[in-house]
């Protein structure tokens, strides 16, 4: 009776710590789990809504622009002590020229068409990239922006972000539920 028993826990713990491995494995490599905090994504994500982001794309091709990323945040006085990640989207490419300018963003001299922001949409410059001046996207770098212009850190202010610390490709919310289901990314 006592083997049996025992026989019985073995199996027990084996199945718990072969579907905790399973999660590990899928949480490094595969899938992870985010939670958006503010507004810089409004209209298109709301405060403490929640997002599953894929790992593995990136690894075979680049991020295209008016993707939804997520990507380690650069040093902040918010996130000097402990990692933090923002969820923006890509805007910029690798070795492009872009500027603000009057409102807009440009890209190689012409007006970035961005038909996920609201009518109206005012983008303003920010302390890296200033109105009207023009810089260039470094190799394996990108220029994230929220897709909320006038409430959002992002790009404008730390600048480019390099492809290393991009974590995954925003793919489904799944909280709140009247948000539920897969995230447009609207690459072009």
């Amino acid at each position: 009776m006592i083997k049996k028993i025992w026989r019985l826990f073995l199996e027990i713990i084996q199945d718990i710590t072969l579907v905790l491995a399973g999660f590990v494995l899928i949480y490094l490599f595969l899938f992870r789990p985010h939670q958006v905090n503010g507004m810089s994504m409004y209209p298109n994500f709301h405060d403490k809504d929640f997002i599953l982001s894929e790992r593995i794309s990136y690894r075979f091709q680049d991020p295209n622009r008016g993707e939804i990323v997520v990507f380690k945040a650069p040093p902040t006085e918010i996130c000097a002590a402990i990692e933090c990640e923002y969820i923006k989207r890509v805007v910029a490419l690798p070795e492009e020229l872009v500027k603000v300018e009057e409102g807009f963003v440009f890209i190689n001299n012409q007006p970035l068409v961005e038909d996920y922001l609201p009518d109206g949409t005012y983008t303003s410059a920010g302390t890296f990239l200033h109105e009207g001046e023009e810089k260039t996207v470094p190799q394996d770098h990108y220029l994230f922006l929220g897709d909320n212009r006038s409430g959002s850190r992002d790009g404008r202010d730390f600048g480019f972000i390099a492809k290393k610390d991009v974590v995954g490709r925003a793919i489904f919310r799944y909280w709140p539920l009247s948000g539920f289901g897969a995230v447009t990314n609207s690459g072009f």
